[in-house]
C-alpha cells in the first residue's frame, strides 16, 4: 500500500501544522503507513479497538493523529481518536478524591484519576455504532473543557485508536509496591496508600477497558530519563502556546520534576515488561524517531 498524492499532501501539511521536522515524512512512510495496514488487517465486522501505549513525550498522540488520517484517507474507514488524558476527572473531583483517599490524587496522572465510567460509556457507544461526544481536557488549565468543546462523532466508526500513557501497562504485585521508587513516594506516600490505590485501579482498568481491545501497540522509550526530557519539552510547548490566564496553571521546572515522579513507578514497570506483551512495539530513539516495527503477536 502506497500513499496517494492527496494523502502525501495532507500529511506534509499536517507536519507543518504540528511543527514536526521534515524528516517525519520518513516516519509516515516507513512506520505509519505499514502500521495502518497492520491495523486494517485486524478489522472485522465490529469496530476494532486498538490500545496505544507510550510514556509521556514519546509521540503517541502524534502517531495516533497520523494513523487516523492515513486510514481514513487511504482506506475509507471512519476512525475515532481517543486519548486517556481527555478523561481525567475535573479538578474539583480530584480535590474531593484527594480528601477521601490520599492527598496525591489531586494530581492528574495515575489510574484512579480518570473517569472510567465515562470511558466505558464512550467506548460502548462507539462500539455499538452510535453517535457520541468525547470529552477534552485542557492541561494548561488542568481541568476538563466545557461540553461545548467536546469532540463529536456523528457517524458510525470502524476503528477506535485509544492512546494513553498507561494503556495496557502491567500492574504490580504487593511485594513490588513496598519500596518507594523516588522522593515523592518516600516523603509523601510513606505508608504506600497512594501507590497501592493506583495499582488496584490499574487492575480495574484492565478488566473494564484494556481487555476489550483486540490489538495493542507500544511506543518503547529507551529509559525513564529520556521520558523526563521529552515531558520537559512538552511543558515548554504548553508555555509557548498558553494564554496569560492559563499560565498560572503551568509548572516550573521544580514542579515538573515532582509531577513526573507521579508517573515513574508505572512507567518504569511498563518499560520493563510491556515490550514482551504488546502486539506491536515501536522503538523510539533519543531524537524522537521511530526506528522500526516489531510484531510480536499480530
Amino acid at each position: 500500500m502506497n500513499l496517494t498524492a492527496n494523502t502525501k499532501k495532507f500529511c506534509s501539511l499536517l507536519i507543518k501544522q504540528m511543527h514536526l521536522p521534515d524528516t517525519f515524512e520518513d516516519i509516515v512512510r516507513n512506520v505509519c503507513l505499514p502500521l495502518a495496514k497492520i491495523i486494517i488487517n485486524k478489522k472485522k465486522n465490529q469496530p476494532l479497538l486498538v490500545n496505544i501505549n507510550g510514556a509521556q513525550g514519546t509521540g503517541k498522540s502524534t502517531l495516533t493523529t497520523f494513523l487516523k488520517r492515513i486510514i481514513e484517507s487511504e482506506l475509507a474507514c471512519e476512525v475515532a481518536e481517543l486519548s486517556l488524558d481527555d478523561f481525567y476527572y475535573t479538578r474539583s473531583e480530584r480535590l474531593m478524591l484527594s480528601k477521601q483517599v490520599h492527598s496525591l490524587l489531586i494530581t492528574r496522572g495515575v489510574p484512579g484519576t480518570h473517569d472510567i465510567a465515562l470511558i466505558e460509556y464512550v467506548l460502548d457507544t462507539l462500539m455499538n455504532h452510535q453517535p457520541c461526544k468525547v470529552p477534552r481536557f485542557d492541561k494548561a488549565m488542568d481541568d476538563r473543557c466545557a461540553e461545548s468543546d467536546w469532540t463529536h462523532y456523528n457517524v458510525p466508526v470502524d476503528i477506535i485508536l485509544f492512546e494513553g500513557w498507561c494503556n495496557n501497562s502491567p500492574f504490580q504485585s504487593p511485594e513490588e509496591l513496598v519500596q518507594p521508587v523516588n522522593e515523592l513516594e518516600a516523603n509523601e506516600d510513606p505508608q504506600g496508600i497512594w501507590r497501592h490505590y493506583a495499582n488496584e485501579q490499574l487492575k480495574d482498568y484492565h478488566k473494564r477497558l484494556f481487555s476489550q481491545a483486540e490489538m495493542s501497540i507500544m511506543l518503547n522509550a529507551s529509559d525513564f530519563d529520556r521520558v523526563y526530557q521529552w515531558r520537559y519539552l512538552q511543558e515548554q510547548k504548553l508555555r509557548a502556546s498558553a494564554s496569560s490566564l492559563k499560565q498560572q496553571h503551568l509548572m516550573s521546572d521544580t514542579e515538573l520534576r515532582r509531577f513526573i515522579q507521579h508517573y515513574e513507578r508505572i512507567t518504569q514497570h511498563t518499560l520493563s515488561h510491556l515490550p514482551a506483551m504488546a502486539d506491536v512495539v515501536l522503538p523510539v530513539a533519543a531524537n524522537h524517531s521511530i526506528t522500526g516495527i516489531i510484531q510480536n503477536h499480530v
